[in-house]
């Protein structure tokens, strides 16, 4: 039908043309950010998947953050307990030497003073050794007793308890305390020396074994963040190839709407010719 007041076949032209320039547009969209979604609208469903996986990305990130400072935190433990195994062995050493009864009062007040020293760096550490503000040794109460407090590393993403590992760094160092006392030519001193290298020993047994825990919290903690980045990017990430396809599709039919508009629109230029 010929009609001078409704053009049909122009308005058929004008929807397909909407419809080539909406999917061009939505095909440079995709080209430009190489993302296939970038707002809610474009598909919601996956939209939402996608910001759940993204929040949780985020989390492990921190997670990782957490750990890798829980590891720092361990170095210096135990690199501060290293320090003072070194200087109980000189002690013992000296003490061992002492207790031989080849040394007169000189000589003994020679190795004294070395041993003096040794422990007063000892204390030194045991005071000073912390880690952003943390006193890696543990602190005292009034009454000298150890106050063992766990530091818990939040190696994951949630609050239950598998997402903390916990880390006693405390060790009890007060059997030093009298070293300045001691009869240094008893041979009974190289039985307490022992028991306290025994105690940093097992410290550092102690540190280690959680050092290797946090490295393979790590190890899971990246697996995880792997894992995630590739769902993401299957749901976020634009397929290029096609929607370069689609971006060469709609041109075309963009300009074969355009020039057949022209034509449509003069569809009632035949009526006229009718009267």
């Amino acid at each position: 039908m010929i009609s001078l007041r409704t053009n049909l076949s122009s308005l058929m032209v004008q929807r397909n043309l909407s419809n080539a320039t909406k999917g061009l547009n939505l095909a440079l969209e995709q080209l430009t950010t190489g993302y296939k979604i970038n707002r809610a609208k474009d598909n919601p469903a996956d939209y939402a998947v996608m910001k759940q996986m993204e929040t949780k990305l985020s989390a492990w990130n921190v997670a990782t953050d957490n750990i890798s400072i829980g590891q720092n935190l361990l170095e210096t433990a135990d690199s501060n307990a290293e320090l003072i195994a070194t200087h109980l062995s000189r002690i013992r050493d000296l003490c061992q030497q002492a207790s031989n009864g080849t040394y007169g009062e000189a000589s003994i007040k020679a190795i004294k003073q070395e041993i003096q020293a040794r422990y007063d760096e000892i204390i030194r550490i045991k005071d000073n050794a912390e880690f952003n503000d943390i006193k890696l040794f543990g602190e005292y109460d009034k009454d000298g007793q150890l106050k063992s407090k766990p530091i818990n590393i939040q190696v994951g993403i949630n609050s239950s308890e598998s997402s903390r590992i916990s880390i006693d760094t405390s060790v009890d160092l007060s059997g030093i305390n009298d070293i300045e006392n001691w009869d240094i030519t008893d041979s009974c001193c190289l039985d307490k020396l022992d028991k306290m290298l025994d105690e940093v020993s097992a410290y550092q047994v102690r540190i280690g074994a959680s050092h290797n825990r946090l490295e393979c919290a790590l190890e899971l903690a990246e697996v995880n963040m792997n894992n995630l980045t590739s769902s993401i990017s299957t749901i976020r990430d634009a397929d290029i190839a096609k929607a370069s396809s689609d971006l060469i599709r709609y041109q075309i039919l963009q300009q074969a709407c355009a020039t057949l508009l022209a034509t449509a629109n003069q569809m009632p230029a035949i009526a006229l010719q009718l009267i």
